[in-house]
């Protein structure tokens, strides 16, 4: 592959090398997805003065082919004395002839919730943007409790907008907006709105808010909305899907999905890529103690790009992007055969980034055991449970260091037949993609003496027949970069 891959932060274990991120910091929402000019664009809520959630800018990068990308100045940064004073924060952006246009929810410590929206355009490229100043909508909707996270779209000859809300009444809502032109918007009401209601097997509930609208438009009128449930005590929780259709100027909706089974996954943004496709990224955000990411230095990364599409019946479809198959090295795992008898399977040694496919058939409980503590004290399991029907994620063993969060992970699965799953390993975060189309993302962070192996690993009385292929995950390809410090005038007091 062409390019150099580099790193301008010191080496550490936990951070991964696959995902975007920048090299120290906090992170959190991706922004800004647009494909412009012939690049991808996509930034981020950043701190460029610590790895904690502060000081909010929008960090950018872009890239041609989402494995080569090239760190831009930072797009947004707070102005003082301004609408955005006290952060920068979510929003998205649009590709208008030569101009990109970024929505961005403007933050003022005295009206919290209520982060109203402005904009900011660039004309050469993403290199530099220039603020519009004021606001662009003023004044929130009548009785709104909470409202965030402007998402524009451009639906034939017009634009529409979707905002985060809560509404006074205790339903969250994703309040619409139209527009000719990009400057004067006109709001129509509640796109959607719903009560709280308890969603997966964890005992989700649906918020008393939604942050971070997007809209997933399919063939003959469907859609579907993706929405990140937040509670105002609490913060914030899963991410949901309502998939449905528009009848009026108001979306209706089946009952509410995980997009996401996992623990660590939130805030997700929609690019619409060439040729028809939807890409996904979301936020991963750490499942660790604060101070350890402290001392480390950084904090969150975002996911690898996602194939996202919306089903004839009413399911949200995602898989790693095409693209990604370019980052796969050497294989270092070809294996195939039986486990049973609760007797584990060494399978071959993986580095602490690897891409993984595998076949398994199962009864009782087995599945794969990643084994990252020399004399097997520290692991982290991915087993089918097929009298259940799901697969189950276990991270109780997957770190030594108590600082670590543990926990177990379920997503519905198919028994009784072959499952294919898919798994994107990268130093402290593991993708797990089913052939269904449902994901579940965690992190993890092991600290034992390694080297890394696979095991084929079953329950007592369960047994297992598999067929793997591991691949060396390489790191993405990021250019070196002399931008990387922000102006006097956005640095922190």
């Amino acid at each position: 592959m062409k390019g150099t891959r580099v790193s301008t932060a010191p080496f550490d274990v936990h951070r991964p090398v696959a995902h975007l991120r920048p090299p120290r910091n906090w992170i959190n929402d991706p922004n800004g997805l647009v494909h412009h000019d012939g690049h991808y664009h996509v930034c981020y809520q950043y701190n460029p003065y610590g790895s904690d959630h502060a000081n909010m800018h929008w960090g950018h990068f872009r890239s041609p082919d989402l494995i080569s990308w090239e760190p831009l100045p930072i797009a947004l940064t707070p102005t003082p004395g301004g609408e955005d004073a006290d952060g920068c924060f979510s929003g998205n952006a649009v590709s208008d002839g030569d101009r990109l246009v970024a929505f961005y929810s403007a933050h003022r410590q005295e009206r919290p919730q209520h982060q109203l929206i402005t904009t900011a355009i660039s004309r050469d490229g993403g290199l530099t943007f220039h603020p519009r100043g004021d606001l662009l909508i003023p004044e929130p909707p009548d009785g709104t409790t909470m409202y965030r996270d402007p998402y524009v779209w451009q639906d034939g000859n017009s634009w529409r907008m979707l905002v985060g809300a809560a509404l006074a009444d205790g339903r969250a809502a994703a309040l619409l907006y139209d527009s000719p032109d990009l400057q004067t918007w006109t709001y129509r009401g509640p796109f959607c709105a719903g009560a709280p209601e308890p969603l997966g097997d964890r005992g989700l509930l649906t918020g008393e808010g939604w942050e971070c609208p997007q809209y997933l438009p399919a063939a003959d009128g469907r859609g579907a909305l993706i929405l990140s449930a937040w509670y105002e005590r609490d913060g914030p929780h899963g991410v949901l899907v309502l998939a449905g259709e528009e009848r009026g100027g108001v979306f209706e909706a089946g009952p509410p999905q995980l997009l996401d089974h996992g623990p660590d996954f939130y805030a997700p943004a929609l690019l619409r890529a060439p040729g028809g496709r939807w890409l996904l990224w979301g936020w991963s955000w750490e499942a660790r103690d604060k101070e350890w990411s402290a001392a480390e230095g950084w904090a969150g990364t975002l996911t690898v790009p996602r194939e996202i599409e919306l089903t004839e019946d009413g399911r949200i479809y995602q898989r790693p992007a095409a693209e990604l198959l370019a980052l796969r090295g050497e294989r270092t795992v070809h294996a195939s055969g039986l486990a049973l008898n609760s007797a584990p399977v060494d399978l071959g040694e993986v580095g602490r980034s690897f891409d993984l496919t595998a076949r398994l058939e199962a009864t009782g409980k087995a599945g794969l055991r990643l084994v990252t503590a020399a004399d097997g004290s520290e692991y982290s399991d991915i087993l089918l449970d097929a009298d259940a029907g799901q697969l189950v994620v276990d991270r109780d063993h997957a770190s030594l260091d108590p600082r670590a969060h543990g926990g177990t992970y379920t997503m519905p699965c198919p028994s009784g037949q072959p499952v294919d799953v898919r798994v994107v390993v990268d130093h402290s975060i593991a993708e797990i993609f089913l052939s269904t189309g449902q994901v579940l993302n965690v992190r993890f962070y092991p600290v034992g003496e390694g080297p890394w192996r696979l095991q084929a690993h079953t329950a007592p009385g369960a047994q297992l027949t598999y067929t793997i292929d591991a691949w060396q995950l390489l790191p993405l390809e990021i250019k070196e970069s002399s931008t990387d410090t922000p102006t006097e005038k956005g640095r922190a007091a």
